[in-house]
């Protein structure tokens, strides 16, 4: 088990994993996503592999407060492959996010995750990593 930075090679690995999160994404789509992500100082994405696997990954961004001083990370995806979930993989890959939180200064970290029955799962696992409900998202369409 390795966890490191994304790389192109990595994409084909991460559109399934979008997939997975809910979000059905091309290899195609990934790449488009992933120039322009990695082109942006502000996002990092880190994978956690097995055996040479990309089995999980995390979208990171920084940002900076408008309520207090200092900056943020936020979480913009996070997902462990479905047959590699409760093995613990999730927990050393959040371990690694907010490491890496810490590492550029930031104050907080936040993440998002929407209400749907099949994130209730996911849910409880933020809950044990110590995180807690703080608001309610909302989005439209542009």
């Amino acid at each position: 088990m390795k966890i490191r930075v994304a790389c192109s090679s990595d994409i084909p690995q991460m559109a399934n994993l979008m997939g997975q999160l809910g979000y059905p994404t091309s290899v195609e789509q990934m790449r488009k996503r992933f120039e322009k992500i990695s082109a942006e100082p502000s996002y990092h994405t880190l994978v956690i592999e097995v055996e040479g696997r990309v089995v999980g990954m995390s979208g990171l961004c920084t940002g900076i407060f408008y309520e207090s001083d200092g900056i943020y990370v936020r979480i913009v995806a996070f997902v462990v492959d479905d047959t590699y979930r409760n093995q613990g993989l999730g927990k050393l890959l959040f371990a690694e996010s907010e490491k890496w939180a810490r590492s550029n200064g930031a104050d907080g970290i936040v993440l998002n995750s929407g209400n749907r029955a099949e994130r209730m799962a996911a849910h409880a696992f933020y809950k044990a990593l110590g995180y807690r409900e703080k608001s309610t998202g909302f989005a439209k369409q542009l």
